[in-house]
């Protein structure tokens, strides 16, 4: 056993709006500023591995898929990430017009994974493995990024090796689509937020409706640029 990931309400709420700052500022210097700014390309490469954390950390609460998290979750994901495929289509840059889905879809993935995973019994556990292998492949960051979610909520639920070194691997994963290692950044905020108390009020469907929002605007302003 290795030691458990605890977050106040407020640290977790926290990573997530510096989560939101880095996808922003990321988006403006690509679709903007045609990625001439190498430190906001750089520092972007931290926003999958803090978000990947705030949602695996959010689904390991006691009780919360028990609760019914891991449905809600899917489906603010499926929802608010369907929506958003309509700027996020039209900024172009993606293969074949429409791939990778955007990266709601790599977190709508991973939640339907471990909520299969917790469910347990064969059946689920190799629609687990079909969604893995079929859902990896359509999704923004691949598999490396829902490896990283699913990794992530393994360690957050139950502190194993198994599920760092996965987790690790995952990140190490990102260098072939991210090109550099600059999505070790999150590491040391990751672990600075595990360490310290925020009173920051926790925004649930903040990022559902920003995520959306913020795409949108930036595709309104790059027409008139």
């Amino acid at each position: 056993m290795l030691p458990k990931v605890k977050f106040s309400d407020g640290a977790i709420e926290a990573l997530k709006w510096v989560a939101l700052v880095l996808m922003t500022l990321d988006h403006i210097n690509k679709y903007l500023l045609h990625d001439s700014v190498p430190v906001l390309f750089a520092i972007g490469r931290a926003t999958m591995p803090l978000f990947a954390v705030v949602l695996a950390f959010n689904l390991a609460r006691p009780g919360a898929l028990e609760g019914g998290a891991a449905k809600r979750t899917i489906t603010r994901l499926a929802l608010f990430g369907a929506v958003a495929t309509v700027p996020f289509i039209a900024l172009g840059g993606l293969i074949a017009g429409w791939w990778p889905l955007n990266v709601m879809a790599t977190m709508a993935v991973s939640t339907g994974i471990i909520y299969l995973q917790v469910k347990g019994g064969a059946r689920r556990r190799a629609v687990a493995v079909l969604l893995f292998v079929l859902g990896g492949g359509i999704v923004e960051f691949w598999w490396p990024g829902v490896a990283l979610c699913v990794s992530a909520w393994h360690y957050c639920k139950t502190p194993r090796w198994s599920a760092l070194v996965v987790w690790l691997a995952s990140m190490s994963a990102l260098t072939i689509i991210n090109q550099n290692w600059w999505a070790f950044l999150a590491v040391p905020a990751i672990l600075a937020a595990s360490q310290v108390r925020i009173e920051l009020p926790r925004l649930r469907r903040v990022f559902y409706a920003y995520y959306p929002a913020h795409l949108a605007a930036i595709w309104a302003l790059a027409r008139h640029i």
